[in-house]
């Protein structure tokens, strides 16, 4: 209705008869409006999983090294060919519904099949169970379904096994064992946008340089990038050969370059476009007499994803360094989060993880996280470790709930806790006499790439991350009111977290011992149990000041060279607050990667290395990759330790903001979360914070009491303050930094 028309007319009545019509109006215009702003709105459905089974099928399977398909050495699974999904709706008049399927299918209307396969069928007023069967073998059986009300979304109900029968007599069973699931869906939100059609989005990028030789053209696009070469206007009849670099070295080095395409020319003039996209810095395109080109530019690929949180400060080489570490996040997250786009481009657990708590203080992005997690469990029965590892499947666990505090998405864990017990239960079966985890055969334990790191006997970081995941477990148990399962699996935490100390602790050393080998605890210290127990809050203030001197600070243990555990070693040394420490080597050492001309961080760096010595890894001269995810931790460092950010409860219900310089005059950046960001600056003596969301606790470390515009502080003894933090409120503090 006209706005003008109906207050109009509203004024032309008495004041019962506006009241009557006021109100008759505000019904009519919800009933109106609910029908149509409240509607679901119709997407691309399949079973749960399956997509992000065949769709990371067909990523991790494009790998090749020097031209040879190189495939994933773990168990693959695939999706269900066979599908049945089902909705019941109830329509206050006949509705005309357009159907778009992947695959072959049939349609029943209350269990009786339409003639063929119909496009579009009519639903009559009523209450209607509609039920599409699809079966489809070389892609995920998927649905669109589109009429005014009824329209395929994730409360349509999907089975790969529908056990109803029909007995002798023509009656259906009415006793059914079938398991039905909550759809899964991404955003393929028009009907032509077909999810086995779906590639990440490209965009043209010219290179920086361009030198010609003979017979030779070096290119150089300025930084690390991925994507597809293109060939302008290339023609002619003969061989030309493109090599990749992610560094010049490598690209000029045809007998030991990693990656190359060679293509066989005999076409008139015309731009091609390689069928693969690569990883490199550096092309090096070498042509016969008989072939030539105009240029070379690139299609860059990407994952369409925007950032939402930001972190700078008062040093401009750590302001390079999270620059560095959110171009290497961006490459290294395509369709799933992935290593390095170089080498593997594969989903790896332990990488995923550290990419999942980057992504939750930059992107944020639910999406990717989901899609990864269910990539990498893959199907029941478990017949291995994920990626075999055994430390990759525990990190797994840690992922799922750390996922549902960050947003508060409790349904996606809720519909994968069967999944969940099921590898848990695997994990059990793979104990040793004692209780504890211990390679078997067929189990890789990886930990970190260290040169002459013992995986011998029962470690005890595997078992630090056992234990970790079955606290998750109990979590997620309670969460789905599974309390019979939450009280055994915290019971079976309480007892690997016994052991742990019982076994490993040494209290000569000051600190958790490597290994258990034959009945017998090492007396080898080594970084990667003692940091983990640290932010895992698992040890007294007395063992965390003797493992930070006796562990952390000695260089008689052997070093990180991985940015990988790098990342959880600066953890380690945010979580006691030494954030001026961690100042210091990130900038020493992701700082000493960009000071060898990095424009991505590496898939490892040690320092005392030289040259091209920095490029080798794995016996070749050119094996290691130049960008890969765990390289950009300091996203997450900064962001949680320095903005000092972290939700306490799900979806950020509630949180903490305890902000640290680390010797910084000032930082300033932005925390996503589910309902906006949270934004923060501080300095020596002004803190500035504002939130859309739940109730915070500010923590603040100060010489004296803080003042606030808004609220009051609350003094913790030994110079710490602490004050509730409202949504919506923009607070201005002033204190005096310790």
């Amino acid at each position: 209705m006209n706005r003008l028309l109906f207050y109009a007319s509203l004024m032309s009545f008495n004041t019962k008869r506006r009241i009557r019509f006021f109100f008759l109006s505000l019904i009519a215009f919800f009933m109106l409006w609910g029908t149509t702003a409240f509607a679901q709105k119709a997407t691309w459905i399949w079973y749960p999983g399956d997509y992000e089974i065949w769709l990371s099928n067909q990523m991790q399977n494009r790998r090749t090294e020097r031209g040879t398909f190189f495939p994933v050495f773990w168990k693959i699974d695939n999706h269900y060919p066979l599908i049945d999904f089902h909705k019941v709706f109830d329509l206050s008049a006949p509705e005309e519904v357009d159907i778009f399927v992947e695959g072959q299918y049939n349609v029943k209307l209350d269990g009786k099949a339409f003639e063929g396969s119909p496009k579009t069928i009519t639903v009559p007023a009523g209450k209607h169970k509609i039920n599409i069967k699809v079966f489809n073998q070389q892609q995920v059986p998927a649905i669109f379904v589109k009429g005014a009300h009824v329209v395929s979304d994730s409360s349509w109900l999907v089975t790969y096994e529908d056990k109803e029968w029909i007995d002798e007599t023509g009656k259906t069973s009415d006793v059914s064992t079938t398991k039905w699931m909550n759809a899964g869906f991404w955003h393929f939100d028009r009907p032509d946008q077909r999810p086995a059609d779906f590639k990440l989005p490209t965009k043209p990028v010219e290179a920086v340089e361009s030198k010609q030789t003979a017979n030779s053209r070096l290119v150089d696009f300025g930084k690390e990038t991925f994507g597809y070469m293109k060939l302008h206007q290339l023609k002619g009849k003969g061989k030309l050969a493109i090599y990749y670099g992610e560094s010049r070295e490598e690209a000029l080095d045809t007998a030991y370059t990693e990656t190359f395409d060679k293509i066989v020319v005999d076409q008139p003039s015309g731009d091609y476009v390689v069928s693969l996209s690569k990883a490199f810095r550096f092309v090096n395109i070498i042509a016969d007499a008989g072939v030539s080109y105009e240029k070379v530019s690139m299609l860059y690929e990407y994952a369409d994803l925007q950032d939402k949180g930001s972190f700078r400060c008062s040093d401009e080489e750590l302001n390079k360094i999270y620059e560095v570490a959110k171009y290497t996040f961006h490459l290294s997250t395509k369709e799933f989060f992935i290593d390095g786009i170089k080498r593997d481009r594969w989903i790896w657990s332990g990488d995923a993880y550290q990419s999942y708590l980057m992504n939750y203080y930059l992107t944020n992005d639910n999406g990717t996280v989901k899609r990864t997690t269910l990539a990498l469990r893959g199907k029941d029965p478990v017949t291995s470790h994920i990626n075999t590892i055994m430390d990759y499947t525990l990190y797994w666990f840690l992922g799922v709930y750390d996922y549902y505090l960050y947003s508060g998405d409790a349904d996606f864990v809720r519909n994968n806790y069967d999944r969940m017990k099921s590898l848990m239960s695997y994990v059990l079966g793979r104990r040793n006499k004692d209780g504890l985890l211990e390679g078997l055969p067929g189990d890789w334990v990886f930990i970190d790439w260290a040169e002459g790191l013992s995986k011998q006997g029962a470690v005890s970081f595997e078992q630090l991350l056992f234990a970790r995941s079955l606290e998750t477990m109990a979590l997620v148990a309670q969460l789905v009111n599974e309390k019979q399962d939450a009280l055994v699996y915290k019971e079976l935490a309480a007892d690997v977290k016994k052991k742990l100390f019982d076994i490993y602790w040494n209290d000569q050393k000051k600190a958790i011992v490597h290994s258990y080998v034959n009945g017998q605890p090492t007396d080898h210290v080594t970084r990667y149990a003692n940091m983990f127990a640290i932010f895992f809050d698992y040890l007294t203030d007395e063992q965390k000041a003797g493992i930070k001197d006796a562990v952390l600070l000695n260089n008689d243990v052997p070093p990180i060279t991985t940015p990988y555990m790098r990342f959880y070693e600066m953890e380690a040394m945010c979580a006691l607050g030494e954030q001026d420490y961690v100042t210091r080597e990130m900038k020493a050492y992701w700082g000493g990667m960009l000071k060898l001309g990095a424009t991505s961080f590496w898939e490892e760096y040690n320092p005392k290395k030289s040259g091209a010595e920095h490029y080798a890894m794995y016996g070749r001269k050119y094996g290691k990759s130049l960008c890969h995810a765990w390289g950009a931790s300091p996203l997450y460092l900064l962001g949680k330790y320095y903005l000092g950010v972290k939700p306490t409860g799900a979806g950020y219900s509630s949180y903490i903001v305890a902000p640290a310089l680390g010797g910084l005059k000032w930082i300033e950046g932005k925390v996503p979360t589910p309902a906006g960001n949270i934004e923060l600056y501080c300095s020596t003596n002004n803190l500035k914070i504002s939130s859309p969301v739940g109730r915070g606790k500010l923590v603040l470390k100060s010489k004296k009491m803080p003042s606030s515009n808004d609220g009051s502080f609350v003094h913790k003894g030994n110079n710490v303050y602490e004050m509730e933090l409202e949504k919506g409120k923009n607070y201005d503090i002033k204190y005096q930094a310790l």
